[in-house]
């Protein structure tokens, strides 16, 4: 399966629409646009939502194998990643759905969504099913509780350990959606303990995106930017689209230097 890439953007999120930046991409077409200037800016990965008619979050297996096929055809080389986000609406029974429905390469799953209320017997044959039939799973990890509860579940053979791959999140539940590099210490190292190989990325919400996100790649994650989680330059200008977050963030490391 294909690893993650190193700069994944993620340009709208479950919750955000155009009411809240009119670069909030919605539709298809907007989606599959962002995606084309973000590769162009620096991207290598995209972290899609598809929405309704009225712009929320939907786990729709239709439009996003139509977004799948757009992409795969103007953007072959991109890494695409769907979403099961249950954002307080969807099971785990219909998360597990979309996935076996679809089959795609790459899936984004919180972990406490996928395994909330579920006996360990159906949480394994869903993961298995997974590896068996070449999804990659990126497990979406908020704080070290998820972390150990993916130690146990590995520790017990629930998720298979080959070709692990993980999503520190900050910043999601912190007051105000803010976070800071000194954030990502304790999750970071509580990752670390369960032992290589572990193919991880950051994300980070708030103003303090770039300096997580540079404290991430120092200790050798990649990284996911992008409206989902900020809409603020590092000069605290507002961005205009996702491709101008990545280029002020690429900038920023640059400067930053190693």
């Amino acid at each position: 399966m294909r690893p993650l890439p190193r700069l994944m953007v993620a340009p709208n999120g479950a919750r955000l629409t155009q009411s809240d930046h009119p670069g909030i991409p919605v539709t298809i077409p907007e989606i599959v646009a962002c995606a084309l200037d973000c590769m162009a800016a620096g991207a290598d990965g995209l972290h899609a939502h598809v929405r309704d008619a009225d712009q929320r979050h939907v786990l729709d297996a239709g439009q996003y194998a139509e977004l799948l096929v757009e992409l795969g055809q103007k953007a072959p080389d991109l890494y695409v990643q769907i979403t099961t986000e249950a954002v307080g609406r969807y099971t785990p029974a219909e998360q597990r759905s979309l996935v076996e429905t679809l089959r795609p390469y790459a899936v984004s799953i919180a972990l406490r969504e996928i395994t909330a209320g579920e006996d360990d017997a159906t949480v394994r044959r869903f993961f298995h099913f997974c590896a068996e039939a070449g999804v990659g799973v990126q497990h979406i990890l908020y704080d070290t509780d998820d972390i150990a509860h993916l130690a146990r579940l590995l520790a017990s053979g629930t998720v298979p350990r080959e070709d692990l791959k993980a999503l520190i999140v900050l910043g999601r539940y912190a007051e105000g959606l803010s976070s800071s590099p000194a954030d990502l210490d304790a999750p970071a190292a509580a990752l670390e303990a369960i032992g290589p190989p572990i193919d991880w990325a950051v994300c980070a919400f708030g103003a303090g995106e770039n300096a997580c996100l540079h404290a991430a790649e120092k200790r050798g994650a990649k990284v996911r930017i992008g409206f989902e989680n900020n809409r603020t330059n590092a000069d605290g200008t507002l961005a205009a689209t996702n491709a101008e977050r990545i280029r002020d963030y690429l900038s920023c490391s640059e400067r930053a230097g190693p």
